[in-house]
C-alpha cells in the first residue's frame, strides 16, 4: 500500500482506537482540541551565477495534541507517532482541563470537494530534469540583454499528508502538493546595478513549470523589473494620488486590512476593524473576500488544519463590514461559525486564524480611465517588503516598481518609492475599482507569530486619492 491510500496512523504502527482512547483521556473536560499527525516531503533546488548552489531534500513527520478550554490551549507535539509520546502528550495537554466536565464541541461538517489528486509532485520529474530546467532559464535570461549579470533561479515543493482524529472519532484526511519557480535577475550599467525577479507556484505537479512557455515568461519579467529599475529616477515624496496595479500589489490589502481581520486580533480588541461589524469601513463599491477553495491556488485547501471545509468567506461587501476569518476556538468564543481559516505551519504549531487567497472584487473602471483620471501622482505597479501595526492600521510599503504619473500618462520608472498610510483609513480613499481582477502568480508566503503559511492575494486596478508617499526626490 501506498502512502497516498494508508492512514498515517496505520503507518505509524498506532492502532485507532487505541490512539482515540488516549485522545478522549487527554480532551477529558476540554472544549475541543484533536490529533494532528502531518507527513512531509520537501525538496529545493537552487542554480546561482551558472552553478547549482543548493540542492535539499527532506521528510519530516509528527504529530501535535491540542487540548481548548475557554481561552487556553494546552500543545504537546514530538516526531514520534508512537503510543507512548501520545501518552506523554495526553499527560501535558490535561492541564487546560476545566473544574467540570465540559461539552465538547460539534465536529466540523463533511465535504466531498477534494482539491488535490494523490499525485506527489516530488516523484517527477527527476533530480537531472530540474537542474537542466534551471540550467535553461540561467542561459535564457543571460542571453535576453548585455546588460544581466547575475541569474539565480530556483525551484522547490512540497507534498504534505495531513490526518485529523478527534475525541468523538471523527477523522479528516488531506493532501497538499505545493510547487514554486523563481527568477532572480541583476542588470548593470556602469556602476550601477538594479534587480528584478518574477515567480509562479501553486498546488498542482510539476507539469506547468517544465513548459517553456512559462519559465520564458517568468525569466522575461524578471529581466524586464531589472532593465527598468536601471533607468529609474528618485522617488517624489509628498501626499498624491496613487495607482495601483492589479495582481500582486494586493498584498498590501492582505497586510494592512486582511490581517485586521482575522477573528483572534477583533475576539482580543486588538485590531484596528474590532467592534465595527455592520458598519461602512471602506469606500462604496470595495468587496473583499476570502477564498480557500480555488483549486490549484497556492492559498487553497480542501479542508482547514482543523477539518473544517474551507470557504469563499465575504469580508467587506460593498464598503461594510460583515465577516471576519474564524478558527474554531474563536468563532466559539465570538459566537460566530468557524469559516476554515485555522491554519498552522506545521503539526509543531497551534492552529490560528490565517487567510487563504484574500482578493478585492473587480470595480467597472477601464484601467487606462484610471491612470488617465490622475494628474500627479505614482503607479505602483510591484511592491517588496512592509510592516504594519494590526492596532493601528499604520502601514509602510516599499514599491519595487513603480512609475510617475503626471497629467494622466505614464512616466518616468521611479526608484525608492514607499507607500505610507493607514489601511482602515485608506479605504475610505479608494476612488476608482478597475475591472481587471487578477490573482496573484502564486509566490505568497504570511507570516504571523512566527508560523508561515502560504497564501494568495489579488486586486483589480485601484485609485487611492491622497495617500503619503515617502521618496528621495522632490
Amino acid at each position: 500500500m501506498t502512502l497516498q491510500t494508508t492512514s498515517l496512523l496505520d503507518r505509524a504502527g498506532l492502532d485507532r482506537d487505541r490512539a482515540r482512547s488516549i485522545l478522549v483521556r487527554g480532551l477529558e473536560g476540554a472544549d475541543d482540541g484533536e490529533l494532528f499527525i502531518e507527513y512531509r516531503q520537501s525538496e529545493a533546488l537552487a542554480f546561482d551565477n551558472g552553478r547549482l548552489k543548493q540542492a535539499t531534500y527532506d521528510t519530516a513527520q509528527g504529530f501535535g495534541l491540542r487540548a481548548v478550554k475557554d481561552e487556553a490551549v494546552g500543545y504537546a507535539h514530538a516526531t514520534d507517532i508512537s503510543e507512548n509520546a501520545l501518552m506523554r502528550a495526553a499527560d501535558a495537554v490535561r492541564a487546560v482541563k476545566g473544574g467540570h466536565s465540559g461539552k465538547y464541541a460539534d465536529a466540523p461538517p463533511r465535504t466531498n470537494v477534494k482539491l488535490y489528486s494523490d499525485e506527489n509532485p516530488l516523484d517527477a520529474p527527476g533530480f537531472e530534469a530540474k537542474v537542466k530546467l534551471l540550467q535553461e532559464i540561467d542561459a535564457y535570461a543571460r542571453a535576453k540583454d548585455t546588460r544581466v549579470r547575475q541569474v539565480t533561479a530556483s525551484i522547490g515543493a512540497t507534498w504534505q499528508v495531513v490526518e485529523i482524529l478527534r475525541a468523538d472519532g471523527e477523522t479528516y484526511r488531506d493532501i497538499r502538493p505545493l510547487v514554486r519557480l523563481n527568477v532572480s535577475v541583476v542588470a548593470g550599467d556602469g556602476s550601477r546595478q538594479e534587480t528584478g525577479s518574477h515567480g509562479y507556484g501553486g498546488r498542482e505537479g510539476f507539469a506547468r513549470f517544465l513548459e517553456s512557455g512559462a519559465w520564458k515568461g517568468a525569466a522575461d519579467e524578471a529581466v524586464r523589473q531589472a532593465l527598468v529599475n536601471l533607468q529609474s529616477v528618485p522617488a517624489p515624496a509628498g501626499e498624491m494620488d496613487v495607482v495601483l496595479g492589479p495582481g500582486w500589489p494586493g498584498v498590501m490589502l492582505h497586510e494592512a486590512v486582511g490581517h485586521g481581520l482575522e477573528g483572534d486580533f477583533n475576539r482580543k480588541k486588538t485590531s484596528a476593524f474590532a467592534g465595527l461589524m455592520g458598519q461602512q469601513v471602506a469606500a462604496k463599491g470595495v468587496t473583499v473576500v476570502d477564498d480557500g477553495t480555488i483549486a490549484s491556488r497556492r492559498g487553497s485547501l480542501s479542508i482547514d488544519d482543523e477539518g473544517t471545509p474551507t470557504n469563499k468567506t465575504v469580508l467587506i461587501e460593498d464598503g461594510v463590514l460583515v465577516g471576519y476569518m474564524q478558527d474554531r476556538q474563536n468563532a466559539r468564543l465570538m459566537g460566530m461559525k468557524p469559516t476554515g481559516n485555522g491554519r498552522r505551519e506545521s503539526y509543531g504549531h497551534v492552529p490560528m486564524p490565517r487567510m487563504t487567497n484574500t482578493y478585492m472584487l473587480a470595480g467597472k473602471s477601464e484601467p487606462a480611465e484610471i491612470i488617465a483620471s490622475v494628474k500627479n501622482g505614482i503607479y505602483a505597479v510591484n511592491f517588496g517588503g512592509g510592516q504594519v501595526d494590526i492596532t493601528s492600521g499604520k502601514y509602510v510599503f516599499q514599491c519595487t516598481e513603480a512609475y510617475r504619473i503626471e497629467n494622466g500618462k505614464v512616466g518616468a520608472p521611479l526608484k525608492g518609492a514607499m507607500l505610507i498610510g493607514n489601511g482602515p483609513t485608506d479605504l475610505h480613499r479608494i476612488s476608482m475599482i478597475g475591472n481587471d481582477m487578477q490573482l496573484d502568480s502564486g509566490i505568497g508566503t504570511c507570516g504571523k507569530n512566527g508560523q508561515g503559511v502560504p497564501v494568495g492575494v489579488g486586486q483589480p486596478t485601484l485609485r487611492m486619492d491622497k495617500i503619503t508617499v515617502g521618496g528621495t526626490g522632490g
